[in-house]
């Protein structure tokens, strides 16, 4: 393995190409440490050790950094080491390690995002939200599910009408016109369209 490329990312950070292919990100302390040159043989040692030690051990401490501050979901995480290029073993790594300890819980994410948005958002506009943030399909419809379980209930009809009011929406004056313009406005937040055409008298 001949060290190809040293190139500086920060003042403290380089990225490491080896015989010819990015590798990784290293501090310039480290560079030291390993004695890494361009045009130089990197010894199988110090490459298993960063690689298999040091990059895994940074990409944990990472997720954890990130997760004292605010949850994130499974892809949140991913695209943060993603961009941090680490290795994509070491996201591998970095990931199942924080899942295992519960750290880390896709469907929570969920389900929290769900009972925070649930008096203002419709249950479409929470799905594309969260379908966005990485969340697959079926993981949202499970969180839908166990929350209705527990109690936790959405009116989207009420939510609709309080709209209408805002709007100085009068279903029984508004003009065609104006009828298609609201059932657009509506639509666009996610309500299902036979709840629209109900509340709006269509």
């Amino acid at each position: 393995m001949i060290v190809t490329q040293i190139s500086e990312t920060s003042k403290s950070r380089c990225r490491v190409c080896i015989d010819g292919q990015f590798a990784f990100v290293l501090y310039k302390g480290e560079l030291r440490k390993f004695h890494l040159k361009e045009g130089q043989e990197m010894p199988v040692d110090s490459y298993r050790e960063i690689t298999e030690e040091l990059l895994p051990k940074r990409a944990k401490l990472r997720c954890m950094n990130l997760l004292q501050s605010r949850d994130y979901t499974r892809k949140q995480l991913t695209d943060k080491l993603v961009q941090g290029e680490y290795p994509q073993e070491c996201i591998e790594e970095a990931i199942a390690y924080v899942e295992s300890y519960g750290y880390l819980d896709d469907l929570r994410y969920a389900k929290d995002f769900i009972e925070y948005h649930i008096s203002s958002r419709s249950r479409g506009r929470m799905e594309m939200d969260l379908m966005r943030k990485g969340i697959d399909r079926e993981l949202i419809r499970q969180a839908f599910e166990e929350l209705d379980e527990d109690g936790v209930e959405q009116d989207e009809a009420s939510m609709i009408k309080e709209l209408l009011l805002k709007k100085n929406y009068c279903p029984e004056k508004a003009t065609r016109q104006e009828q298609q313009k609201m059932y657009g406005f509506l639509y666009r937040r996610g309500f299902r369209t036979d709840l629209i055409a109900h509340v709006l008298s269509l």
